[in-house]
């Protein structure tokens, strides 16, 4: 199994949202087992420039001048890396109740008309293989449950923009009120870690 994990956060490895990625994980390497093969963007310390000019020349280009513009180059190294993969697991926080802008622009990259979609008379169609993807969700407020003050803008995006790339299935665990205190997200962290057991004990990844 290869998995494919994109994290997020400025806070690296010690960003809520990678640690609870790292559970996710920790279940899939348990059911793939000595074969699980880990692939890692750590846009969150290191991004992704946003698209650029270049970019935005690229459709109608020969071959030959994609091999030459770096926009091109980029967007099809981080295709590949999502093509080659067998699940992908999304580590990310939720800035100002959406996407922070590091994951907008690997987005930006990796959804690109003729190459990962086509636009046809019925709408937008995925050309990617689906997969399993997982993604991990840091928040500062909650956003769901009855203590929920907040709405959630993350969720719905990666949903539909995912999907247009022909990714549907997607699992999203999250630990909220990570700004509320230690006591909090300590509570958090083991109802998080738990439903992502229990999740992976009813439902498991076969590659």
């Amino acid at each position: 199994m290869k998995i494919l994990r994109i994290s997020c956060s400025p806070q690296g490895h010690e960003a809520e949202s990678h640690r609870l990625s790292d559970v996710i994980l920790r279940c899939l390497v348990e059911q793939g087992g000595s074969t699980v093969a880990l692939a890692e963007r750590m846009i969150g310390v290191d991004p992704i420039p946003h698209i650029g000019a270049e970019y935005t020349k690229i459709i109608g280009m020969s071959e030959t001048e994609m091999r030459e513009n770096a926009g091109a180059i980029r967007s099809e190294e981080l295709i590949a890396e999502v093509e080659n993969a067998d699940a992908i697991v999304i580590a990310t926080p939720m800035h100002n109740l959406g996407v922070p802008s590091v994951l907008k622009a690997w987005i930006d990259h990796v959804v690109r008309a003729g190459r990962t979609f086509d636009v046809t008379a019925e709408g937008k169609k995925g050309r990617l293989r689906n997969r399993p993807v997982f993604v991990a969700i840091a928040s500062g407020g909650r956003f769901s449950g009855a203590h929920a003050r907040q709405p959630d803008f993350l969720a719905s995006y990666l949903k539909a923009i995912l999907g247009t790339i022909g990714l549907t299935d997607i699992t999203f665990f999250s630990i909220q009120g990570t700004g509320l205190g230690s006591a909090v997200v300590a509570d958090a962290r083991l109802i998080a870690a738990q439903n992502i057991r229990q999740h992976f004990a009813r439902d498991p990844v076969v590659a």
